[in-house]
């Protein structure tokens, strides 16, 4: 039953403090279903947003990673995208980013997810309608020109709701890695994100995976995602870390990077750790002015392929959702939501989220 209001978390500036405010609830346009949020897990993203390092609207309501139970379906929404069909009370999924409408870049450059007008769900002003386009609160309306999963029962909430961000974006940086059988990979950073792609290199046949992060839980888990060696980068010189990991990555160097820690410094690094003719993707560094020095001869005279990944194409969310439920009883994917908090301790929920306290904090309205 579709209430009247609900509540929503909002902040009127970057670092302000977290308020419930009612908001309106209407009926579902065409094209829109109406969704109770059931969890919505703090992506780096939302902190980086809240801090005011990259640009976001306010009074604002953070928060893209959801699943939700169906309200109500609007005119014209009766499938998801697979072709199953939808109902009230199924539990869903869905694309982090909606789009306005065909244009250029989807039919012809495949590139849905770089659509002019194209926009994010917890990217929005709380005071544009509906209101209710964030997971920081209790109810979202998911709007026209989504791209929307049922999600199989097998799965608990913690496995599932990470996939419609964390889980699709990182089975793009993969791909965009053309990790092959037998490869040697290195994950720079070992946060959601780079465990998730510790998890994907291995199955997708990489003979080693080696991580690197500063801090010493989230090596311990890289170990129970696929890494066969982990690397503290504060105990070695840059030339060391270089030299210990060319070393395990024979004959010369890994065949794949993949930076997942947000920090540009670690760039050229990483490109030496790599083989002749090996790719580099960068999938982490998403706040703007990420400055940094490389020598570009390097990446002509190796035949560097250098890719960014910045959200994903709808299909990488069908594969995320296939991945997390093949391999959930593989790679336990439950352990990386290791902190649940109500829609009143979301001021806590992002410090702890902030300081690393937890790896993935989930907010249940």
């Amino acid at each position: 039953m579709r209430p009247a209001q609900g509540q929503v978390a909002v902040y009127d500036k970057p670092n302000a403090p977290f308020e419930l405010r009612m908001f309106p609830i209407r009926e579902p346009a065409p094209g829109e279903v109406l969704v109770k949020v059931r969890m919505c897990t703090i992506c780096r993203s939302d902190i980086h947003s809240y801090l005011g390092h990259r640009p976001n609207p306010t009074p604002g309501v953070l928060g893209h990673e959801i699943i939700g139970t169906i309200v109500e379906l609007g005119a014209g929404v009766s499938k998801d995208m697979r072709g199953d069909p939808l109902r009230v009370g199924d539990r869903i999924t869905w694309s982090e980013y909606f789009i306005p409408g065909d244009n250029y870049y989807t039919e012809v450059l495949d590139l849905p997810q770089k659509s002019p007008g194209v926009d994010k769900y917890g990217h929005m002003a709380v005071t544009t309608a509906p209101h209710h386009h964030g997971g920081f609160g209790q109810y979202c309306y998911i709007l026209p020109r989504s791209w929307i999963l049922r999600l199989p029962d097998v799965l608990s909430d913690e496995e599932a709701t990470p996939v419609n961000c964390g889980v699709a974006t990182v089975i793009c940086v993969t791909e965009k890695a053309e990790i092959r059988m037998g490869d040697a990979v290195v994950v720079q950073g070992l946060g959601l994100l780079g465990l998730y792609a510790s998890a994907i290199a291995k199955a997708r046949g990489a003979r080693l995976v080696i991580g690197i992060d500063t801090v010493p839980a989230r090596r311990d888990l890289g170990k129970r995602f696929g890494c066969d060696h982990v690397f503290d980068p504060a105990a070695h010189s840059e030339a060391d870390l270089i030299k210990q990991v060319k070393a395990l990555c024979k004959p010369e160097g890994a065949d794949a990077v993949i930076e997942v820690c947000g920090y540009p410094s670690v760039i050229p690094a990483g490109i030496q750790m790599l083989r002749t003719g090996g790719h580099y993707v960068l999938g982490g560094v998403v706040n703007p002015d990420s400055f940094v020095n490389i020598d570009v001869n390097l990446i002509l005279r190796k035949l560097i392929t250098l890719r960014g990944v910045h959200n994903y194409h709808p299909r990488h969310l069908i594969e995320a959702l296939d991945f997390v439920t093949v391999n959930r009883e593989r790679f336990p994917f439950k352990a990386l939501v290791d902190g649940t908090y109500g829609l009143h301790q979301i001021g806590q929920a992002m410090k702890d989220a902030e300081d690393r306290k937890v790896l993935r904090a989930a907010i249940v309205p």
